[in-house]
């Protein structure tokens, strides 16, 4: 073996742990320096020598006799290491061949130098310093150069940039002049614009005021003439006149689509038109629906049996919401098999025997009111048995039914498809009933308990243990209910809660709606007292919140809606009501108009904090609709800034003291669509605003001036002449108003639905009698002021000595009122 370098790890370390090529190398060297006559002998010898001094002193030459050992440079410990491979870190043959070239080569360059210096005769040492001169200047004139433009760059530079700046400021003051005269000229224009506007306004009010104070005095002078009212009042409305036209001619679907809006008692009229009338109201779709609630006082049993069998065949739904009918008459509701929707509530004649002919004839009835009728447990054995596919039931102020009647709710098929459940004032439930409702029918989804003292938690959560699917409760009037509901609630997907006037809720339940309910959309927690700003913080994690009304949460401030609004659910929230949060003050307002770019209502009414800086944040939000500012501290000022908002729709200033009619006028000039109006309580207004409301606002809808004593007559015939959309109109104490008042509005204000005239002691009796065959509802009452109105009878201020003495005229309110032409209805 020449080698071990190629040999294994183990028989190298071998070699070396046992000393192998040390003992080989001093055997070697004695054999080859001795030279023994018998070498096995030696050998013998050497090793018993080696093995008595031991192997650790082990030298090359110890086998050497000592006067015979050679006079040599050590150049390693061993010579063998190269043989056996074991000299990894010694000097290769190849290296000294390397170092030996080096070593040649370096001799060779340094001979070179020496002989280069000796043969190469000396240079002159002045050229190169004349050289070296003449650079140097070189190299200094480049430098004077370069200095000398650097400087005069920076300075054209500098010039360059002045210059630039002074075209760019010449260019700028153009522009600025330039915009000037633009806005000059727009503005001029846009006054020019709003100045004919103004004009024209009062041009085509001046003239439709003209011809309807002309037909009103050829009404006057021309009695005995027969004269279509309709036609004279749409005259007297409109500037150019409009010719006949016959609503036959239009397309059917046109004609369903008007006719779909008439009352019962309209759509009998309108067949008394003439022939062509008479077919347009006999169409088979506009008898779907019928409604008799409307005509409860003058309608006979008669009419009621002979109108279901005429239209059997189409009536889906049926609204006998108040009448009191024959059981006979009730027992024709079984002509009608189609029959999908039926509202008995508040029938004092319907009986069990009346609702045993109706469910076994209306098996497909889908809804049905039995509020507040006189049903046992009679009826409620017949709901599973023939209403198979019942989804929306009410019981509400059904009190003679008790839990067994529940219990009958699971019997046969059972209500098993019941989504809607009322049982409002039905506080003859137990915990029982509550656990059978949860067992006959566990897929609802919206239940209704109002008016239900005896409402406790253990009834929730005995009806929650099967009812998984509920998404909206409403709970009004339940005391008892506490924080402990929302808990039992937790296992059900709200998405819409209704609590009011209860103590008992605290800031606990927000905590169960932000972890248990992410999807929840309508929180309604009105007169809750134990809720504080802590509730608004936990709801502002909630992304699909879009109403919140939280009114009469007195202990709510300014620090809980700021928190409120620092979340995800100030960009869904589409309805804000927190009235009487008498804490809230202009700072929360900054944020609120900030982060919440998609709200449409907006109420704040008695916070009494809020100043016209509020109003400056308000008028921001682009998208509101409605606003209620009553009882605020805003003043003209705020009306002003307000008016920039142009989209509002309803406008709520009730009790706000600070308001005149300046204030009215300029807010009425930027909202010409508003529809909504209340300035009640504001005794300062006076007829002015009625006329600005009458010029720009002439969609108005509805207008509340209660409490307001200097409106008169005369702004009243303005207000008649050119608001033909009033549906709603309350002028209670408005003491200047007599029976001329009543004239101009049945004449102008055709659509009137409601009238309040509470305490105008100048209206007559006898007028307001004649106002019932046109309104639904009408209140009046003609006593003298309550004290709380701040004025006596003849509108002047009370003051705080002044004795208030008590009402003595008699009240007469008048509701749900029937129109003149009764008997031809009831015909």
């Amino acid at each position: 073996m020449a080698s071990l370098r190629v040999a294994s790890p183990r028989l190298r370390n071998y070699f070396k742990e046992n000393y192998i090529p040390q003992v080989c190398e001093a055997l070697l060297c004695g054999i080859l320096v001795t030279c023994p006559e018998d070498p096995l002998r030696y050998l013998e010898e050497m090793i018993t020598a080696i093995m008595e001094n031991g192997l650790e002193s082990l030298l090359w030459d110890m086998c050497i006799d000592p006067s015979t050992k050679p006079r040599i440079r050590r150049l390693s410990e061993t010579y063998l290491e190269q043989l056996f491979g074991l000299d990894d870190q010694l000097v290769t043959p190849e290296l000294m061949i390397k170092a030996c070239t080096f070593y040649a080569g370096r001799l060779l360059k340094t001979h070179f130098y020496t002989w280069r210096e000796r043969t190469i005769p000396p240079i002159n040492e002045d050229d190169p310093l004349a050289e070296k001169m003449e650079k140097a200047a070189e190299y200094y004139n480049f430098r004077l150069q370069r200095y000398v433009f650097r400087h005069w760059h920076s300075y054209v530079k500098a010039q360059k940039e002045q210059l630039k700046n002074k075209l760019l400021r010449i260019q700028q003051m153009f522009q600025c002049c330039k915009l000037i005269i633009i806005l000059n000229k727009w503005r001029d224009k846009a006054r020019y614009k709003n100045k004919k506007r103004e004009n024209e306004l009062m041009l085509k009010h001046e003239l439709q005021l003209r011809k309807w104070r002309s037909k009103l005095k050829l009404k006057v002078s021309a009695k005995e003439e027969s004269i279509c009212p309709k036609q004279d009042i749409s005259e007297v409305f409109l500037v150019d006149e409009i010719p006949a036209f016959d609503i036959s001619q239009l397309p059917k679907r046109a004609i369903l689509q008007i006719f779909s809006y008439l009352s019962l008692r309209d759509m009998i009229l309108c067949g008394q038109v003439n022939r062509s009338w008479l077919s347009m109201t006999q169409m088979n779709s506009l008898w779907t629906g019928i409604d008799f609630s409307t005509v409860k006082n003058i309608i006979t049993d008669k009419y009621v049996v002979s109108t279901l069998q005429r239209w059997r065949l189409n009536v889906l739904r049926l609204n006998f919401c108040g009448c009191v009918l024959r059981m006979k008459t009730l027992r024709s509701v079984s002509l009608c098999r189609n029959l999908q929707e039926l509202n008995v509530s508040d029938c004092p004649t319907l009986t069990d025997e009346s609702m045993r002919f109706i469910s076994e004839s209306c098996p497909g009835v889908l809804y049905l009111n039995l509020s507040n009728t006189a049903i046992t447990n009679r009826t409620m054995r017949l709901l599973p048995r023939y209403f198979h596919n019942l989804q929306n039931l009410s019981l509400a102020y059904c009190r003679k039914f008790t839990d067994k009647g529940l219990q009958y709710l699971n019997l046969g098929n059972g209500c098993h498809k019941l989504i809607y459940l009322d049982l409002s004032g039905c506080t003859q439930i137990s915990v029982q009933g509550f656990r059978n409702i949860a067992n006959s029918c566990s897929g609802i989804m919206h239940l209704t308990i109002n008016d239900m003292p005896t409402l406790t938690d253990n009834c929730v959560k005995a009806l929650v243990e099967k009812c998984h699917r509920i998404t909206s409760v409403v709970f009004i009037g339940a005391p008892h209910i506490s924080d402990y509901t929302f808990k039992a609630l937790s296992t059900c997907d709200l998405r819409k809660i209704r609590f009011e006037g209860n103590k008992r809720i605290t800031d606990a339940c927000f905590e169960f709606i932000d972890k248990n309910y992410p999807n929840i959309s309508h929180i309604y927690m009105v007169d809750c007292k134990g809720l504080t700003d802590g509730s608004l913080k936990s709801l502002s994690p909630l992304k699909q919140l879009t109403v919140l009304n939280l009114a009469n949460c007195v202990r709510i401030g300014d620090m809980g809606l700021i928190q409120f609004l620092d979340g995800p659910v100030s960009t869904k929230i589409r309805e804000l009501n927190l009235s009487n949060c008498i804490h809230l003050g202009d700072a929360s307002m900054a944020k609120l108009s900030e982060r919440c770019s998609n709200l449409n209502y907006l109420s704040l009414r008695n916070c009494e904090h809020l100043t016209d800086l509020a109003i400056e944040y308000i008028v921001n939000i682009f998208s509101l609709v409605s606003v209620d500012l009553s009882g605020t501290d805003i003043s003209n000022e705020g009306l002003m800034i307000l008016s920039r908002h142009r989209k509002l729709k309803e406008l709520s200033l009730s009790e706000c003291d600070r308001i005149t009619d300046i204030g009215i006028q300029a807010f009425c000039k930027g909202s010409m669509i508003l529809e909504h109006l209340d300035v009640s309580y504001c005794p300062q207004l006076s007829d002015e605003i009625i006329k600005a409301l009458a010029i720009y606002c002439i969609n108005l809808t509805s207008l509340s001036i209660a409490g307001c004593p200097k409106i008169s007559d005369s702004a009243m015939e303005i207000l008649s002449a050119k608001c033909h959309y009033l549906h709603i109109l309350d002028i209670s104490g408005c003491i200047l108003l007599t029976d001329k008042m009543l004239e101009d509005i049945q004449m102008g204000c055709k659509q009137l639905r409601i009238l309040k005239m509470q305490y105008c002691r100048l209206i007559s009796k006898e007028a307001a009698k004649k106002m019932l065959s046109m309104v639904q509802q009408q209140e009046y009452s003609a006593a003298d002021p309550p004290h709380w109105f701040g004025y006596d009878f003849e509108g002047k201020p009370l003051t705080e000595e002044q004795d208030i003495k008590p009402l003595k005229d008699s009240e007469l309110t008048l509701n749900e009122s029937t129109y003149s032409s009764e008997e031809e209805v009831a015909a």
